[in-house]
Parts: C-alpha cells; structure tokens; sequence
C-alpha cells in the first residue's frame, strides 16, 4: 500500500511504503512525539583555544578568572625585540592569545637547508619551544603590572590591531568541491562519465555538484523518475558510490536536475538540507526555463547551489540578466532565514558571443586565440553594467565554447541554422560580501567601526578555483560539460555529530542485534527518526538494507545512552561489511554514523550454503 506526503510541494512529494521510513517531514497529527526546538546548538572554538591547540598548550597552563593575576587584561611586553610578545585578546578567554612578535628568533649558529618535511617539522617545534620559554617568562612579568591606566590603554589599542592580524593565521580546513555543469539536450547518458569526475585528482574531492538541463521530461517519464530514480542519477550514484560518495540530497524541476554527494565521512556535518525551484517558462508558469537550488550547512556555514537555464537566443541578454536576478531574490527556503556564506551558480546561462561573424568565431577558437573573443561575450559585457552581476566571480573562459556541437562529434553546427558558438554553459560564484559600518557610527570611532565589521565576518568562507575547463570527449549532447574544481577554507562551527551510535557485541541474523545511541547536542529530534543499517559503500540515505525506529515513547536526554535492538530477521543471512546512520526527519538528513563493523555469516546461511543471490535481494 502506497501514501502519498501530500504536504510536500508537488516536485518534492514521496511516496512512502508504510513498511519502510519515509525520508519527508512527518505531518504534526501523527502520534509519535515530535520535538521542533527553535534552538540550534553550535559548537564553536574560541580563537585562543585554536591557537593554544596548534601550540600543544592547555589553558589550564594559565590563571583562571578569580585565581592570582585574573584581573590583569593586558601583559607587559619586554623591551628587547629579540624577545618582544604581544598579547591578543581574545572575548572568550581575558588573558587572550600570547604570539611572539618574531617566530624566526632561533639560536644563533649556522642555518641548514630545509629540504624535507622531518626538517620543517624540526624547525617548527623549536619554534615551539622556544614560544613556551617566552610565555613562561611573559607569566611572571604579569605580578609585576604596574597600574599606569595610561600605558595599559596603549598597550590594550596596540595588542587590539595585533590580535587583528593574528586572526588571519587562525588555523582553517580546505575541502575541494567539483561541480559539473552539462545540458544534456534530452539524450540518454552515456556508458562511462569518470573523465568528469577526475577521481585521481590530488587534494581528493570531498563534495560533488552536478547541475544537468534538459534532462528528458515527458509526462510518463518524469512521473517515473519521481517514483525512482532517474537515469542520469542512477550512473552518477553507481559511479560515484563505490569511491565512498553518499547521495545527500537531490532537486528537480522538469528538465533541471540538481545533485549534491558528499564523502561519506561528511555526513553528520551536513545538516538543515532545503531545497526549492523558480519557474521563468512561458510567463513564469513553465518549468522548462528557470532554476532550482539546494541549500545546507556544511560544518556550520551556509552554502547554496543554483542550477539555472535561462532565456535562448542571441537578442535576449538581457531578459537573462533579469531571470537570473528574479531567481535569486525570489527563491525561498523552509527554515531558516540564515543567510548564504556563498552561493554557485552553474547551469547553462544561455549567454552568447555577439558582433564577431561565424568565420571569425571558427577561425579564432581553431587558432587558440580565444582571448579575442572574450569582450564579446554577453555575459562578461553585461557584468560591466549591472551591479549584482559583478558580486560574481568566474574564472578565465581558457576552454573552447560548449556550444553548439554536432552530436557524437566534436564539430560546432553544421546544421542549415548553423549556430554560432558560444560560451553558454558557466559556472559563477559569489561569496557573502563583507558588511559595511552602520551609517550612524561616528567616522572618529574608529573601534566601533572595526568592530560592526568584524563581528559579521568573524568566520568567512575562502573560495579559490583550482581548475575551469570543458570535456570535449562527450557527444551524446550539442553541448560540452564544464567542470569547475573550488578549494573552501573555513572555521568548523562543529567537529562532533549530534548523535553517536554503535553496534554491541557480535551481529549476525542469529539473533536480535542490540545496539546504542547517544544524543550529543540539542537538535530537532522526533520519534519519527530512524537508524538504518547500511551497507559500506551505500548510495544515498534510502539506501539501507532494514532499519530499526528510536525509542517511540519518548524524546532522549543529552548524553542519554539508549539501548535498542534490530530484529534478527532484518539482519542479512550472509553478513558483511556494514555502518550505521541515524536519519533525522526533521532535518532530512543523517546525523550520526558508526564506526564500520563486520556482521557474521548466520548458521543458517552456512547450513544451506546460501549465496547473494539466493536472498530476496538483500545481499545484492
């Protein structure tokens, strides 16, 4: 028996099976309890616990507020440069972040080329050492503080502009994100997409985005593809599953698809999942035209993803302009009202190169010279003239146009419209802008204006692009894919999910399997939520092999340890390799998983000499 969630807009409805979890909302009638804390508990560090853990030093080595010395602020410094420190403030901890004024004041004697990683590390903990030698002293000059307010005000304005520039070194994490952008022009995908994926690319990729357009749409099939999954997204999940890739979450509008995988190892970080679509098609009410997006925290900041597909057409540049515009303001998200740290766009933007006549495209992108071609482009004209367009950034266009190809060639049109190429085909990033000073700040408070903006950028994302470029090698589409490889360096918010699980003693489908959880931080957590048995190496959150519902009488206690047990007939009979996922409803996401274990063959797998295909399925 099937129900249909007929509180879910019409592209996001599910289907459910009333013996399976359903990954949607649960309506607010149903019995089970649920919980819609308004509270969202982040867990940040301070930026001298950030500092004191890269120095190996614990900030039990320093007074307490109340002990011996907690009520100086600031830290004379000593006279001599060679040993000068500052003393950075920090609103977590009064007595701030200590930092030599020269890390290079190492013993005098002959300097040794650096050549390996054992000699950076060697040179890096004398540093150290030579740190904790200065804090030791700079310690003992604290009981000696004179009382002068006037030199510990210059003191406190000078270590205020130092604990500034400290911050920039703030230890950070990198993740690389691979987005692919492709109009598949209705076409059916090809055997092998791997080339689009540069798995062997070094750093590894932690998130990939796929934004496809056209993707076939007649009624029958897109009311299969709602009910299952598309073509295109089962090659992507079966590409991409067997490198440790989970499917996070997925959009689609008609012919506009958006994907979001992540390593499997980010999940539990990945949190407050949404997603929406904007038509632009025929008066805004068909969806042939427009965008969708997906939007979560990714360790705490906001990102957001747009796959966009604009006007047609050579004279429409503008209308294009005035799309995508009406899209970002007007797309809207069910909860929070977070704003994004930085959005991308990718899709096929529609933009042409105008002026240039066709034998002066061909002959220019067959010669290499396509820097003759970039003042043209509509798209980079266009940024010169409206304002929200140049909050964008793109990389250089040193990839040949996507735009129009013969099918199973890489020939432009030779069709009797005879196209002319074009870069229609981007991909665009735009990160949150830094927030001015209030108006009514007077200009001479120079530290009321330093602080109005550094309090709403204490913790931006950093965007660098590592690669732009196309894959020539695909024909199925008059249109190349274009692929876009980001390193994003940011602060974690959070470093601990919000739920811990694991499995007790020896699984087999001898017997019910016992197993824990463990609710770390407040969250919206439901007795709707569930914990799935997946096996390793699992394509999405849907992707489990049984599953086992929380505790339904009641809600769990922070640090609570609550024991359940999964049915022994939902174990698989032949074992394996296995992790599992708490799957909050709430959030639509997984926020918690296990540590990877074994389950046992069962004795009566090995009685009857059963194999993977002797079971129903559940082993394949």
């Amino acid at each position: 028996m099937l129900t249909v969630m007929e509180d879910q807009p019409p592209t996001h409805s599910h289907v459910r099976l009333q013996t399976r979890p359903a990954l949607a909302n649960i309506p607010e009638s149903t019995p089970r309890l649920c919980q819609r804390s308004p509270h969202r508990c982040v867990t940040t560090r301070a930026p001298a616990a950030l500092l004191f853990n890269q120095l190996d030093l614990s900030l039990h080595h320093f007074p307490r507020p109340g002990q011996r010395g907690a009520h100086h602020n600031w830290i004379k410094t000593l006279r001599e440069p060679k040993h000068s420190i500052f003393a950075l403030k920090s609103k977590k901890w009064p007595f701030g972040i200590l930092l030599p004024s020269k890390m290079d004041s190492l013993p005098d004697g002959p300097r040794g080329r650096s050549d390996s990683t054992g000699s950076s590390t060697s040179q890096g903990s004398r540093s150290k050492t030579v740190l904790r030698q200065r804090l030791s002293q700079l310690m003992t000059c604290i009981e000696d503080l004179s009382s002068d307010d006037e030199a510990g005000e210059e003191v406190s304005r000078r270590l205020d502009e130092a604990f500034q520039l400290c911050g920039r070194f703030t230890p950070t994490d990198a993740y690389r994100l691979h987005m692919v952008t492709w109009n598949v022009a209705t076409a059916e995908p090809p055997e092998d997409i791997t080339s689009l994926l540069l798995f062997d690319a070094l750093p590894p990729t932690d998130l990939y985005v796929i934004g496809l357009q056209e993707v076939r749409a007649t009624p029958a099939k897109f009311m299969s593809d709602l009910m299952w999954e598309d073509s295109w997204s089962h090659l992507f999940m079966n590409t991409l599953a067997p490198k440790g890739f989970v499917k996070v979450t997925s959009v689609r509008m008609q012919g506009l698809l958006l994907l979001v995988f992540a390593k499997q190892m980010h999940l539990p970080f990945i949190r407050n999942i949404q997603s929406t679509y904007i038509r632009t098609g025929i008066f805004g009410y068909w969806g042939n035209k427009g965008g969708v997006s997906v939007r979560f925290s990714f360790y705490g900041h906001m990102v957001c993803f747009l796959n966009c597909h604009l006007a047609a057409h050579m004279g429409n540049a503008l209308q294009r302009v005035d799309e995508l515009e009406y899209i970002l303001e007007t797309q809207e998200f069910d909860m929070f009202e977070t704003p994004h740290g930085v959005v991308f766009c990718l899709g096929d933007l529609n933009f042409r190169i105008q002026d240039h006549g066709l034998h002066f495209l061909r002959s220019s992108i067959n010669g290499g010279r396509l820097n003759l071609l970039w003042s043209k482009d509509q798209l980079i004209m266009m940024k010169k003239k409206e304002p929200f367009l140049q909050e964008f950034e793109e990389g250089p266009l040193n990839f040949k146009p996507t735009y129009k190809f013969d099918r199973k060639s890489d020939t432009y049109d030779t069709s009797g419209k005879k196209r002319k190429p074009a870069w229609t085909d981007r991909i665009l990033w735009r990160v949150k802008p830094k927030s001015l000073p209030s108006e009514d700040i007077d200009e001479g408070d120079e530290k009321a204006s330093m602080s109005t903006v550094n309090e709403d950028d204490e913790d931006p994302i950093l965007v660098n692009q590592n690669t732009y470029t196309s894959d020539m090698s695909y024909g199925v589409s008059d249109h190349k894919p274009v692929i876009a490889t980001f390193t994003m360096e940011m602060r974690k918010y959070w470093d601990t999910p919000l739920v811990c699980l694991s499995p007790l003693g020896v699984w087999s489908a001898d017997e019910n399997a016992p197993l824990t959880y463990t609710v770390l931080e407040d969250f919206m957590s439901s007795t709707w939520d569930w914990i799935g048995l997946y096996k390793v190496g699992f394509k999405s959150a849907s992707d489990y092999e049984s599953f086992v519902w929380v505790r339904e009488n009641e809600l769990p206690e922070i640090s609570e340890v609550i024991q359940i047990s999964m049915d022994k007939g939902k174990i698989p009979l032949l074992g394996g390799e296995y992790v599992l996922g708490y799957y909050s409803t709430n959030m639509q996401s997984i926020v918690g998983l296990s540590a990877d274990f074994q389950i046992m063959e069962s004795k009566r797998a090995a009685a009857e000499g059963l194999n993977p295909g002797d079971i129903n399925g559940i082993n394949k």
